[in-house]
């Protein structure tokens, strides 16, 4: 599945050593650290000559400490610029030079379906994927995530977090989030990588970098992780001490509406919550229990509030 040069209108080899290793430490008592794990390990994408690199936010997140592994070997410490919960992209600075020329800005909203792709990750071509685009469309995470239009590729990357999705003219097109299961129209699945679409970069690059985060109203968030089964909207997961819990959500219960308006995906529910307003807004949500509908009022917070702001050297 490695790619070959040949194929591309571009020096390829060129462009996998601006993909380079990352590593990051978490405190034990980080609000993300059960979930991610307190060692974290993928990749970032060179984007600049003076090292700033962007990846997959959750690499980061709460971070004690961030490493970057070059192309020729080096270890170079680094920090976090900062992260964008609603894109899920994280810059990061490394702080020795990193000698490589950074990967050019593409357009994913030019990628088109079916077409080829690199999907890169640190090492060069012998952690590379020659890849296709298989889809362009919505994905909605059961943390609170949603993108309108992800892409998706195959044969997946299995190092996946924070690959470069690299155009057949040699763009940053896309950066590697996760590793999942896409369905076909013909009803079978597939198993393919989510990329982040770098078109939501450049609106939110000027504030990553003056203030860590991005200036615009923060969404409500709740602590419930949904999952759909067949018509079904699912409670599966709560987060410790979060909203939902507060408000006696329940693991099993039904979700039916957000305020008496009926959604039925976990997009439905997303926008439902975000557009009643801003973090710390009341959210009515209608549920399903034991036979009965109920609507429980849960009163949202603001999800960065939680998380410890990453150390710099």
């Amino acid at each position: 599945m490695e790619p070959n040069p040949e194929n591309y209108r571009f020096d390829l080899e060129k462009s996998l050593r601006s993909v380079v290793g990352l590593r990051a430490t978490v405190p034990p008592d980080a609000h993300s650290a059960e979930r991610l794990g307190t060692e974290r390990a993928g990749n970032g994408c060179v984007i600049s000559t003076d090292g700033l690199v962007v990846t997959v936010g959750y690499l980061v997140t709460e971070a004690e400490s961030t490493w970057l592994v070059s192309s020729d070997g080096r270890v170079i410490p680094a920090d976090v610029v900062g992260r964008d919960t609603e894109s899920g992209f994280a810059l990061v600075q490394a702080l020795e030079p990193l000698d490589v020329d950074p990967l050019k800005l593409g357009r994913s909203a030019a990628i088109s379906v079916g077409e080829r792709v690199v999907v890169a990750g640190a090492g060069g071509i012998e952690h590379a994927v020659d890849a296709r685009v298989v889809a362009k469309q919505e994905f909605a995470g059961y943390w609170e995530y949603l993108l309108d239009e992800a892409l998706y590729t195959t044969p997946p990357h299995p190092h996946w977090a924070g690959t470069a999705l690299i155009s057949g003219d040699g763009g940053l097109v896309g950066v590697g989030s996760l590793y999942v299961q896409q369905v076909t129209p013909g009803g079978t699945p597939i198993d393919v990588n989510m990329m982040i679409p770098i078109d939501l970069l450049p609106p939110i690059v000027d504030d990553l970098m003056r203030f860590g985060v991005v200036k615009r109203p923060s969404r409500p968030w709740i602590g419930m992780q949904a999952a759909e089964f067949g018509e079904n909207l699912v409670v599966v997961g709560l987060t410790d001490n979060g909203p939902a819990e507060a408000a006696d959500i329940r693991v099993g219960d039904v979700v039916t509406g957000v305020g008496g308006n009926r959604v039925e995906s976990l997009g439905d529910l997303f926008r439902g919550m975000w557009g009643l307003g801003e973090a710390g807004i009341t959210v009515p949500l209608n549920i399903f229990r034991n036979g009965e509908l109920l609507e429980v009022d849960i009163s949202s917070e603001d999800r960065a509030k939680n998380y410890k702001s990453p150390k710099l050297h």
